[in-house]
């Protein structure tokens, strides 16, 4: 089995919508048994909380659950127990990074980096805007997925 980290600063908006719509993708693709999906925090603030309510909401209008789901740090020693961490920004790499002690083996990747329009995914917290932040997401996922299974690159997929 394959794992894949998803990491943003608090842990409650940007990088639980993608660990949410990631799985909701594999299950779909019929992958659940091959990759397992968690996400992190780089920061300490939100540990514990909840979901922020607007990114429950966005995630329950397209059919997506995130109960039970509360914020955690990411640790050094993630880095050994996923084999791809994804971060939603340049912020977030750098910190992950600094976080895991550098990346060795090139397992820290920006999630818009698997889209046609690589960058940063679009932070709701300062805008509010969690439409631009679900397109962001749901793109990057999709392109992620397309990614793994197009070139095998985490799976043994049977073809």
């Amino acid at each position: 089995m394959k794992r894949i980290l998803f990491v943003c600063y608090g842990n409650i908006c940007r990088s639980p919508m993608a660990e949410f719509v990631m799985k909701d993708l594999v299950c779909k693709a019929g992958l659940e048994d091959k990759i397992y999906i968690e996400s992190a925090a780089t920061s300490t603030e939100e540990i514990g909380n909840e979901v922020y309510p607007p990114a429950r909401r966005k995630l329950a209008e397209h059919g997506i659950s995130c109960k039970g789901k509360t914020a955690r740090q990411m640790t050094r020693g993630d880095y050994d127990r996923f084999d791809l961490i994804v971060g939603m920004e340049g912020w977030n790499l750098r910190n992950m990074e600094r976080i895991c002690g550098g990346d060795p083996e090139d397992k820290i990747h920006l999630l818009m980096d698997y889209t046609d329009r690589p960058g940063e995914v679009a932070d709701p917290w300062y805008t509010g805007n969690f439409d631009a932040t679900w397109r962001d997401v749901a793109e990057g996922c999709e392109g992620l997925l397309q990614w793994i299974r197009q070139d095998d690159v985490l799976l043994d997929i049977e073809r």
